[in-house]
């Protein structure tokens, strides 16, 4: 497979190897992206790349909570001016609301009633509005005795860039003061999953593959080469455990004090994290990119 110089490019900006690096390890695992991740990993030479690293998409994410329930949808834009257009975040604002009382799916709040319309017919009437298009692309729904959100970089009231959802359960008063501070945490660190029990068995047998290549090339390489029993029984698992605590919100260091993890934080507040979710905005969508010279040059051609 031809190795390109936009190929190359993009293994660079999320990775942060070298230019002769990415363009060594596309060339190495047949222009595969993810296994090129993984190469330079071995060697070293990146640190884990997440697919959030290429977020590109514009728009608002809006959350909303009511007695143990929340929400969190995401609306996308072509641009982000759009994003701060107060018809655009009555939008936001309003599918939100609807997705809280009717949302089991994105099809079930598209077709759901908003003043006398369906959401779907509201959004199509944003669009002619405003005359940019729009995706109504995700939405999490999550329960549990409490539900605290939280939003960062707020555009407005309940949406920004980054919207959380923590479920806890315990005292109420004791869930919503702390489960703030969780939410928070959770914008900050985006870990992978709750706690080792559910994190994806694929993304952990992916890193125990790079973590093991890794291990015994640095041990080949050593001028004091360990037993491959040593690298097996102790390094390796050393550093697997190492990656669930820094990837597992359970067992990461609790942003606002890290001397205890956010678990040990959650029992001395007397409270349990049940589940949480996290929604940035372009989480996961490749946008194209062209250069101001293509730009110019394609308006001028109409």
């Amino acid at each position: 497979m031809a190795i390109t110089a936009a190929m190359v490019k993009e293994l660079r900006d999320s990775t942060g190897a070298g230019m002769m690096d990415a363009k060594k390890a596309l060339t190495e695992t047949n222009g595969d992206m993810e296994a090129a991740v993984d190469w330079l990993r071995t060697k070293g030479l990146a640190k884990a790349a997440k697919k959030a690293d290429r977020v590109a998409a514009e728009g608002l994410v809006g959350v909303a909570v009511d007695n143990g329930r929340g929400v969190a949808i995401e609306i996308n834009s072509e641009t982000d001016f759009v994003a701060k257009n107060e018809d655009f975040q009555s939008l936001v604002r309003e599918v939100a609301k609807v997705a809280l009382q009717t949302g089991e799916s994105i099809e079930v709040v598209k077709a759901a009633d908003l003043n006398g319309e369906t959401v779907e017919n509201v959004i199509n009437g944003a669009i002619a509005r405003i005359g940019e298009n729009m995706t109504f692309r995700r939405m999490h729904v999550l329960e549990g005795d409490t539900v605290v959100s939280y939003v960062h970089n707020a555009a407005a009231e309940g949406m920004g860039k980054i919207g959380v959802l923590v479920a806890l359960k315990g005292p109420a008063e004791a869930a919503q003061a702390i489960g703030k501070q969780f939410a928070m945490h959770i914008a900050a660190t985006s870990p992978l999953s709750l706690s080792e029990a559910t994190m994806d068995p694929a993304v952990v047998e992916r890193e125990l593959q790079v973590q093991t290549a890794k291990a015994l090339e640095e041990n080949a390489e050593a001028a004091k080469p360990k037993p491959e029993q040593v690298i097996h029984n102790n390094i390796i698992p050393g550093r697997m455990k190492k990656f669930l605590a820094e990837n597992t919100l359970l067992g990461q260091a609790f942003v606002i004090n890290p001397d205890v993890t956010v678990e040990q934080a959650a029992k001395e507040a007397g409270v349990e994290i049940t589940g949480y979710a996290r929604v940035a905005v372009g989480e996961g969508v490749e946008k194209k990119q062209e250069d101001f010279a293509a730009e110019v040059a394609k308006t001028l051609a109409g």
